[in-house]
């Protein structure tokens, strides 16, 4: 029996972007609309039973927070006049918060004199904050009625004299994302894929807290936990491992979950990821709702749901057209008839922030006539054309300081969006498609590309720096890079690299760690300069060295990544923060990563030059290769036929591979005539064939026993036929490290032939003296009359090839 309904609205990753001076307001709208309806069926607007709450992520460095600096004294303060505005009672720390630092984070929350900071407490309980020193003075007690411009690990607010209990949690790699100072994150062992022990640990600090909020405050039966887990799959297991914790509010996925009756944003590519809400059975075997929504501001999450007396969530009690997904789009807003019901303190807001921040657009540096692919669903998985581009500028730039750097490697989860535009149909419907940026009328000219644009994808503007890996070293950073996917797809881990001056593929069913299959170094017409991994294994000193220029934060161990440190590495950290900008672009400090795509673009794709590399799916990349979608093709091919003229055009070159090989013939045949081809192994060039094993070749053609020594030291596995007018197509192993040459044999076999009627490349081994084999048109042409009769050596032809 249903004793207490709770309408709880929430959001995750609010992350303000650019297309946030759109959507916020529009979430003000629909947020203010939805919390009118009479749900109840009082005849009274609005519901009293109602909580506003954030799992974290409130803001990201980039333009839209940067704008606050110049109109609010302080970069990001319009964010937090935003959250304020909206109304949220409790935000959990995100990793973003920590994005500038502690200092800057207390300033936000703290406020002083001509800034009120938060309006609410941020929660967080497995962050120990009394290490740090810039934060440690804003920590009050667990538990309590919310505090502005306070830190908790949980607090408890009263809706319509019921009292919830909330409580805070932050992902545990928080060390690996952002910039957390001093503050201790617990447990202190945690990986990006935590293992079973490690997921308890986690599930004991959070109880810890749950256990003592509800002991100081017993007559609490209903606990919501803000969750900041970056994985959702994380906050489901915490469900079936925690007591008394009723409903989790994920946060730092970005995954949609919708309900049968939830649309998605037309403004975006965006389909469902999962079932809201995910119902989970914790250890008590009680129900728990588990509940998110997508980032930036694109969805208001409403989980109107019952409770029985005991506290107890009924499930049954979910109504999907009345919870679920709004989407922000002027669609959502007219569907709930929200039309002028944005709070006007958020309009003014945005406003100002609009103001400042399409002064940057006006800064063109470059043009595309292609969409540069930087989307989370992306960026996160595969090689796009926007991470190669912005790869390919952080290579260039720090070549002008250290021109022995060879390759570029970078985060995707440092590109926060595309440049250009996504153009969905009026209803969500059809394919989207993908374009440059429109013209901004007295702005920005039609595929032009702005300040605006870079500070917005690269919002981070991280530091380049240079360092030294040995072969060894790079693949186990490229490992590190892969090892957050999935074989089932799932997963968008910001560690997946872009890169530039080098390939790889990988295959994602193999074990981590263990997924590379090929790597190699790349000119920039993509001929190999050197293989370093071959079948998963590291080809030459794996001691070789090579420079490299990566992101600082990747080389402070970001994200994971595993670069070495020591002298060997001769680290050179290239932004000077004293210097004066230089060049097309002073906007951004010389050697960040905004101002070096800015001076890329300047440089090489200007208005009559555009960019023009349309994005590719995973089935044509070429940087990174998932095995899953395409064959490995990163290492270069080696003409192993048709190399020199003459005789040599026609021999099988596989004397620098060990092991065997996998050789595909193709045969063609149209003549009266029944042929047989095979090779035979050759000891030098001239076609002398070496009898006694010593490498040395004993016979040479035209020599007695020549042609039974040439069937004697064939490739037995290759036996070539085929009827007249067909082609057939046989896979042979063929054993390495030496040379094979052509012969064909004419109405006849192996067992049974007549000597002047076998034919060879050189001709002095022939009866007739004259050629019956050359090669022409990337094959093997063969002619098989005596004396050469028509010389059209069309008889027999054999295409060959060869994977290594």
């Amino acid at each position: 029996m249903v004793d207490f309904t709770l309408q709880l609205f929430h959001a995750a990753d609010q992350e303000a972007g650019i297309p946030a001076l759109e959507d916020v307001p529009r979430f003000s709208a629909v947020l203010n609309a939805l919390k009118a309806q009479d749900i109840d069926g009082d005849g009274t607007a609005g519901f009293a039973n109602t909580l506003l709450l954030s799992s974290g992520d409130a803001y990201i460095p980039g333009p839209f927070f940067r704008a606050s600096d110049a109109v609010y004294g302080g970069a990001g303060r319009g964010d937090i006049l935003i959250q304020n505005a909206l109304g949220f009672q409790a935000i959990a720390f995100g990793n973003h918060e920590f994005d500038l630092g502690t200092a800057h984070l207390r300033d936000l929350i703290a406020g002083d004199d001509t800034f009120a900071g938060t309006a609410f407490p941020y929660l967080s309980g497995n962050l120990d904050f009394s290490t740090d020193s810039n934060l440690a003075a804003l920590v009050v007690p667990d538990g309590q009625a919310p505090l502005p411009n306070s830190i908790a690990a949980s607090t408890v607010i009263e809706v319509n004299g019921e009292r919830i209990g909330v409580v805070g949690a932050t992902t545990p790699i928080l060390r690996l994302l952002s910039f957390s100072g001093d503050v201790t994150v617990l447990p202190q062992i945690f990986g990006s894929n935590p293992t079973p022990a490690q997921l308890d640990a986690l599930a004991a600090e959070i109880q810890a807290d749950v256990d003592a909020l509800l002991a100081a405050n017993p007559d609490v039966n209903k606990v919501v936990l803000l969750a900041h887990m970056q994985d959702l799959d994380i906050e489901q297991e915490l469900a079936q491992r925690l007591s008394n914790v009723d409903i989790i509010v994920a946060g730092g996925s970005h995954r949609r979950l919708f309900d049968a009756n939830d649309r998605p944003h037309t403004g975006y590519i965006d389909d469902i990821e999962g079932i809201y809400p995910i119902i989970q059975t914790d250890r008590d075997g009680n129900p728990v709702a588990v509940v998110n929504t997508d980032s930036n501001y694109k969805y208001v999450g409403r989980l109107v749901i019952g409770f029985d007396a005991n506290g107890v969530l009924l499930p049954e009690t979910y109504d999907p057209t009345i919870s679920g997904a709004y989407a922000t789009d002027d669609l959502g807003v007219t569907a709930v008839r929200g039309a002028g019901l944005a709070d006007p303190a958020i309009v003014a807001i945005i406003d100002a922030l609009r103001t400042e921040i399409e002064a940057t657009e006006r800064n063109v540096f470059g043009a595309s006539n292609v969409y540069l692919n930087g989307l989370r669903r992306t960026v996160r998985i595969e090689e796009t054309n926007l991470g190669n581009l912005t790869a390919d500028a952080n290579l260039a730039v720090a070549r002008e300081a250290d021109p022995t750097v060879v390759i570029s490697l970078k985060n995707g989860g440092g590109i926060r969006d595309g440049i250009g535009r996504v153009f969905v149909p009026a209803g969500g419907t059809g394919d989207p498609e993908f374009l440059p940026n429109e013209e901004t009328p007295g702005l920005k000219p039609a595929g032009g590309i702005s300040q605006l644009d870079i500070a917005n994808t690269l919002r981070f503007n991280n530091e380049l720096s240079l360092i030294t890996v040995t072969a060894a070293e790079l693949l186990a950073i490229v490992e590190h890079g892969i090892s957050g996917l999935q074989p089932d797809g799932s997963g968008t881990p910001g560690a997946f690299p872009q890169i530039g001056g080098f390939a790889f593929s990988f295959d994602v069913t193999r074990p981590v760690g263990d997924r590379v299959q090929s790597l190699a170094l790349e000119a920039p017409d993509g001929t190999d300069l050197d293989v370093i991994v071959r079948d998963g294994e590291i080809v030459g000193d794996p001691s070789r060295t090579f420079r490299m220029v990566t992101l600082r934060f990747l080389a402070d161990g970001g994200d994971g990544y595993p670069f070495p440190t020591g002298e060997a590495a001769n680290r050179v950290d290239l932004v000077d923060e004293t210097a004066v900008p230089t060049g097309a672009a002073t906007f951004a400090a010389d050697f960040s990563e905004q101002d070096a795509l800015a001076e890329y673009l300047a440089a090489n794709f200007g208005a009559t030059s555009p960019y023009a590399v349309a994005e590719t799916g995973r089935d044509q990349d070429s940087r990174i290769q998932n095995l899953a979608f395409r064959a490995d093709g990163v290492i270069d091919s080696v003409n192993r036929i048709g190399v020199g003229s003459g005789a040599r055009a026609t021999l099988l070159d596989l004397r620098d591979i060990t092991g065997t090989v996998a050789a595909s013939f193709t045969v063609n045949r149209e003549a009266a005539y029944t042929n047989f081809a095979g090779f035979y192994r050759i000891a030098d060039l001239d076609g002398g064939i070496d009898i006694d094993g010593d490498g040395v070749a004993d016979l040479a053609p035209g020599q007695a026993g020549y042609t039974q020594a040439a069937i004697n030291s064939r490739a037995e596995a290759v036996n070539l036929t085929t009827p007249n007018n067909r082609a057939s197509v046989f896979q042979s192993e063929v054993a390495g490290g030496r040379f094979y040459a052509p012969f064909l044999i004419t109405q006849g076999t192996v067992e049974s032939y007549d000597a002047s009627r076998v034919y060879f490349s050189f001709t002095a081994a022939n009866a007739d003296g004259v050629e019956h084999i050359r090669y022409r048109n990337g094959a093997l042409e063969f002619e098989d009359l005596f004396g050469g009769g028509d010389n059209d050596f069309n008889d027999f032809v054999i295409n060959v090839a060869v994977t290594i």
